[in-house]
């Protein structure tokens, strides 16, 4: 690693304010030893372009030993961010490789068959004449090759222990703040109707412990090892073969880590088994720590590592959570360039938006919402519903209210498609969406507020969470809640000129707030000691609900699709009304 270079590989121009003195801080930081630079770099920063030019920095062919590491990684865990990338003109040099269910296979007859179901995959010994113009084997090929391959980070997870993509001197990770959950979400093992064919003849009995756990997935792995002898002697296997082909390998896999692990003695990971009495014996185990997995799938991968993001809140406790040691770890903070003042927090709160007060709470907030569009009526607005539960209820009480016609929402099927039609849209409608805190670009007129619904805690019916609180991890609870609500306001505010206000609609997130303060960037804690409580119109649905030009209906309630969000909740023998963690159910 050439650190010197990182001014001249600056991608852009001209810098932003504070672009440069990022990258001096972070060419002292790897100057000074560091293996490992946290950068923390919030909204408007660049930090793809600082990304960039920390890339460039990584040993070429002509600057390294035969058996020397050369080139760079970038990666992320988010496929829209990797489409930004391919998308600007200041990153073209950067390889991009998807997996292969991105790329259309080109063969005559099949040019509506990803490459991970063509002929390739599904007959013995193909021989396929275009394989150099196969539009997946030539991005690969282009990546593997080039200065520095772009991927997603779930790709690059897979291709730990490719020949193709081996370690390189530099390894770049954006949006790095949840590397700890996605490999816990990697190295989980789905253990069920929708991962393990033949579940009916596989089906476990009771599991009791991580002891019945380990023997079941022996016996799974053994009969994935009998139904990929099998596939194997076929000469030709149909798409539907080479899917449980794909579907054995993956679990072979996945039972093999698992197993391994638990042998080891010496393993630090700790697992959990869930196996709900409703769910037809389907079990699930997870790692509380997964240090080993992303020894294999990250650290092992490159000499040096830079890891950006704006919600790194505590570096020590994220140094613990993916296994780095904090002697070769160094930090760099970014300023914020936006203007407080254009990124204003309100409390509209109402009352708490747990389970238990969640009726009581939430009708009281719809009503606000209603005057948060009366206040913005010709601006689109964002609520973060946190669960489609809310979503359905909220969509139904502006329903009830007559202003069904400003709002739009999506459900599990269709997300991407109902927020890019809102998006296109020049209507001021209010769309209801469910997990979209991250990597969600709305600069200026596409959104101009929002509304934050409940605290985003962890969910304290997940195992893992609460062997963590059992554990007396408080602080990890309330920082990964404010992790999220930090992701949440930035979506609306995307460069120093734009604005946009973010309303609280649970008490909870002010206890957030005041439990977490102390891992709160100043940047943020400015916009919180600013917080006041606005001056909304009365209540008045038809003010809210005016017809525009061009006219919008709810598509819900006009029929134009099926309602197909379920309701989803706790029976009242669930809730355990005096457990002293009930006020933070409900998810």
């Amino acid at each position: 690693m050439d650190v010197s270079r990182i001014r001249d590989e600056f991608p852009a121009p001209e810098f932003r304010p504070t672009q440069e003195q990022a990258l001096a801080d972070i060419r002292t930081a790897f100057e000074a030893g560091n293996e490992v630079v946290l950068v923390r770099a919030p909204t408007g920063s660049g930090k793809s372009l600082l990304a960039r030019a920390v890339a460039g920095c990584a040993a070429r062919g002509s600057q390294a030993s035969a058996t020397d590491p050369v080139g760079a990684y970038y990666t992320t865990p988010q496929v829209s961010q990797l489409d930004d990338v391919a998308a600007d003109p200041l990153l073209e040099d950067l390889a991009i490789i998807r997996g292969k269910n991105n790329y259309d296979c080109i063969l005559p007859g099949e040019t509506d068959t990803p490459v991970d179901r063509a002929p390739c995959v599904r007959e013995k010994g193909f021989d396929c004449q275009v394989k150099h113009r196969c539009p997946y084997f030539s991005d690969r090929a282009i990546a593997a090759n080039r200065h520095t391959a772009a991927m997603t980070l779930a790709y690059f997870m897979q291709t730990a222990g490719s020949d193709v993509f081996g370690t390189r001197d530099i390894v770049v990770i954006d949006e790095a703040h949840g590397l700890g959950d996605w490999a816990e979400m990697y190295a989980t093992v789905e253990l069920g109707p929708r991962t393990v064919p033949d579940w009916e003849s596989l089906q476990p009995g009771a599991i009791d412990d991580l002891e019945d756990a380990a023997a079941y997935a022996r016996r799974l792995r053994e009969a994935c090892d009998r139904g990929l002898t099998q596939l194997r002697q076929e000469v030709e296997l149909t798409p539907e073969a080479v899917a449980r082909r794909d579907r054995l390998e993956e679990l072979r896999g996945d039972l093999g880590w698992f197993v391994e692990d638990c042998e080891n003695l010496g393993s630090p990971t700790t697992w959990v088994v869930d196996q709900p009495a409703d769910a037809g014996g389907a079990v699930t185990i997870r790692p509380l720590n997964p240090e080993r997995f992303l020894r294999h799938t990250v650290w092992d991968r490159g000499r040096r590592f830079a890891l950006f993001s704006a919600t790194i809140l505590d570096g020590d406790a994220f140094c613990a959570s993916v296994g780095l040691d904090p002697d070769r770890v160094a930090l760099v903070d970014v300023p914020h360039t936006f203007p407080v003042e254009n990124r204003p927090l309100y409390d509209v709160t109402r009352g708490k938006m747990t389970y238990d007060q969640r009726d009581e709470t939430l009708p009281a907030l719809a009503r606000t919402l209603v005057r948060l569009m009366q206040h913005h009526p010709e601006q689109k607005g964002l609520v973060h519903c946190h669960s489609y539960d809310i979503q359905e209820r909220l969509a139904d009480h502006l329903t009830d209210f007559g202003v069904g016609t400003r709002v739009r929402r999506h459900d599990r099927d269709d997300r991407d498609a109902e927020l890019g039609a809102w998006k296109r849209s020049d209507d001021p409608d209010v769309f209801l969406s469910v997990k979209m805190e991250e990597a969600l670009d709305l600069r200026g007129e596409a959104c101009r507020w929002q509304l934050l619904c409940k605290a985003p805690y962890p969910n304290t019916q997940d195992s893992r969470v609460a062997a963590r609180l059992e554990n007396d991890r408080w602080g990890w609870y309330y920082r990964t809640a404010l992790r999220t609500i930090i992701q949440a306001c930035g979506r609306i505010v995307r460069s120093p000129e734009d604005y946009g206000a973010t309303y609280l609609g649970d008490t909870s997130l002010l206890d957030v707030f005041e439990r977490a303060r102390r891992t709160m960037p100043d940047w943020f804690r400015s916009q919180v000691d600013r917080m006041s409580r606005p001056d909304l119109p009365a209540f008045d649905p038809g003010a809210a609900a005016q017809e525009r030009t061009g006219g919008h209906r709810d598509r819900r309630s006009s029929g134009e699709r099926p309602d197909r969000v379920g309701r989803s909740g706790r029976s009242g023998s669930e809730r355990a009304e005096d457990h002293p963690l009930s006020d933070v159910w409900g998810e």
